[in-house]
C-alpha cells in the first residue's frame, strides 16, 4: 500500500528527546516504513502555547534543522520535499518523502518577514493556531469570541502568496470562518475528525467540512482516541471507519486523507503507529470501499493536492 500522512509530531519528539527517525520506537519509526510501497509524511514542528515571539521562531528553526539533519544522515532512504518536483523525484527513486510543516503560526514570532523564512526552509503547510491564542488569532481552546487578529489577516495573505497552505485544525470557529471567507486558495484541516461522530471541540462540523471541500482542500482523519470516540477509552480502528463513512456521505471522495497525529496523541491500542496502517487499509477494503477510493484516501488525494500546490 501507499501512504501519505498530513500530520505527525515526530520531529518535535526527536528534537526534545534527542531521538533519531530510524529506530526511535516512536509511532513514526522509519524502521517500520517497509510496510508501504511508498510513504510520504508531513512532519509538523509543534509550537506549545507557552512559546511566543522570537522564542517561538527560534524553536521552529531548531526543529526544522533537526529534520534537515535526519534527511542528510539518511539521504539514501529519505528526501526532504519542498516542491511537486521533489515529491516526484522521491517517488521515482524509491525514497521516503518528508515534508516540513508547522503546527501553530506562533512560529512566525509575530513578524511577517518570517513567512519567507519558513518557505525558504521548505515549509509547505501551517496551522494558524494550536489550542491557545497567538499573534495570528484564537485557537479552539482559548476563551473569547475573537477570530483572526489584524496581523493574522496579513499572515494568511502572506502565506498564500508564499505558497504555504493554510491549515485550520485547532482553529476556533470564529477564526475558521474568517479564514474561509478570506482565503483565495484551498484550505486544509490536516488532522481533524467529524463532530457528528465524536463531539470533541476539535472536530469539524458538517458546514466546516463542506467549506473545505468547496475550497478544493483536504481533511486528514486523526487517529487520536479523544477525537475518534466520545468515550476515548473505547476508541478503536472501527471508529476511524465511522468518521470516514460520514465524510464520504458528504461527498468527500476527493477531500478525505489521513492525518494520523502520531507522536502527538494517544491512538487506540489497535492503531499504535505505522505498522497498524495496513490493518486500517484492509478494514476499509473489507467495508466494500472500492480499491481506488481506498488508495485515494490513504495516498492519492494528498499526493494530488501537493502536486498541484504550486499552481493553486
Amino acid at each position: 500500500m501507499r501512504y501519505f500522512d498530513l500530520h505527525c509530531d515526530t520531529i518535535t519528539r526527536c528534537l526534545e528527546e534527542d531521538l533519531p527517525l530510524w529506530g526511535s520506537g516512536l509511532h513514526v519509526d522509519l524502521e517500520k516504513a517497509g510496510v508501504f510501497s511508498h510513504y510520504v509524511q508531513c512532519y509538523a514542528v509543534w509550537l506549545p502555547d507557552e512559546l511566543r515571539g522570537e522564542a517561538a521562531y527560534s524553536y521552529f528553526c531548531r526543529a526544522a534543522q533537526r529534520l534537515s539533519q535526519e534527511a542528510q544522515a539518511h539521504r539514501d532512504a529519505m528526501a526532504l520535499c519542498a516542491s511537486p518536483e521533489d515529491l516526484e523525484k522521491a517517488q521515482a527513486q524509491g525514497l521516503h518523502g518528508a515534508i516540513l510543516t508547522v503546527e501553530s503560526a506562533a512560529a512566525l514570532g509575530g513578524d511577517l518577514s518570517h513567512v519567507k523564512d519558513l518557505k525558504d526552509r521548505g515549509v509547505a503547510m501551517c496551522t494558524l493556531t494550536w489550542n491557545g491564542a497567538n499573534e495570528v488569532g484564537r485557537g479552539v481552546g482559548a476563551p473569547g469570541k475573537e477570530g483572526l487578529t489584524p496581523f493574522g489577516r496579513q499572515a494568511v495573505q502572506a502565506m498564500e502568496e508564499a505558497g504555504i497552505v493554510v491549515d485550520l485544525s485547532h482553529a476556533s470557529p470564529e477564526l475558521f470562518w474568517e479564514v474561509a471567507d478570506l482565503a483565495k486558495k484551498p484550505i486544509v484541516a490536516s488532522h481533524s475528525n467529524a463532530k457528528a461522530v465524536c463531539s470533541h471541540r476539535r472536530n469539524l462540523t458538517e458546514e466546516q467540512f463542506r467549506a473545505i471541500k468547496k475550497s478544493g482542500g483536504l481533511v486528514g482523519l486523526n487517529l487520536h482516541r479523544c477525537f475518534l470516540n466520545d468515550d476515548p477509552e473505547k476508541a478503536c480502528l472501527e471508529d476511524a471507519l465511522r468518521h470516514a463513512d460520514y465524510f464520504l456521505s458528504l461527498g468527500g471522495e476527493d477531500v478525505l486523507a489521513l492525518g494520523g497525529d502520531f507522536d502527538g496523541s494517544r491512538p487506540p491500542e489497535d492503531l499504535q503507529g505505522l505498522e497498524a496502517l495496513p490493518r486500517l487499509c484492509e478494514r476499509f477494503l473489507r467495508a466494500n470501499y472500492p480499491e481506488d477510493l481506498v488508495d485515494r484516501i490513504f495516498y492519492g488525494n494528498a499526493a494530488r493536492f501537493f502536486a498541484q500546490a504550486r499552481s493553486l
